[in-house]
């Protein structure tokens, strides 16, 4: 299997998990999220298809961070409490999928061209960021009274 193919699959069984595990949630916000990280994967995965076929490569940012900011926030001004604690390890477990693809996208990026190394980069950029968004998921459902007091909202502003 060649690089593209490998990254495609990756993307498609991130989406996958995503989705499943977004069915399974019973919060709508943080079920958003699982969304907008499965609508992610897919704009990887569309990435990755045209490189592959050599084709003019779509803008690759997907700009989640700040719609995940803005439910976090809605979640914590409507005090909001996730139901579903015991899925903590599904979220650990997507957080390993995105370190997975993350260390396999700059790890390849040694071997592609110019051009489509800077895009792999990017997406192990992306990557990075789905990993915190899924460990602040992780902190907001293990603490969310802790979490949520917090009025400074520092919890995603470093990526």
């Amino acid at each position: 299997m060649d690089i593209y193919e490998y990254a495609m699959q990756m993307e498609r069984d991130g989406e996958n998990f995503y989705r499943e595990l977004s069915r399974k949630t019973a919060n709508a916000g943080i079920r958003n999220i699982l969304t907008m990280l499965a609508d992610a994967e897919v704009k990887h995965y569309n990435v990755f298809q045209g490189m592959k076929r050599n084709e003019a490569v779509p803008d690759t940012d997907t700009e989640i961070l700040s719609g995940v900011k803005n439910i976090f926030m809605k979640m914590r001004d409507e005090k909001t409490i996730p139901v579903g604690a015991a899925q903590i390890e599904l979220y650990r477990r997507a957080q390993e999928i995105e370190k997975k693809s993350r260390d396999f996208y700059l790890e390849k990026a040694d071997e592609v061209t110019a051009a489509q190394r800077t895009i792999f980069i990017r997406i192990a950029d992306e990557e990075k960021t789905h990993y915190f968004i899924l460990e602040n998921i992780i902190d907001f459902v293990s603490r969310p009274e802790t979490w949520l007091e917090n009025p400074e909202w520092y919890h995603l502003e470093e990526y």
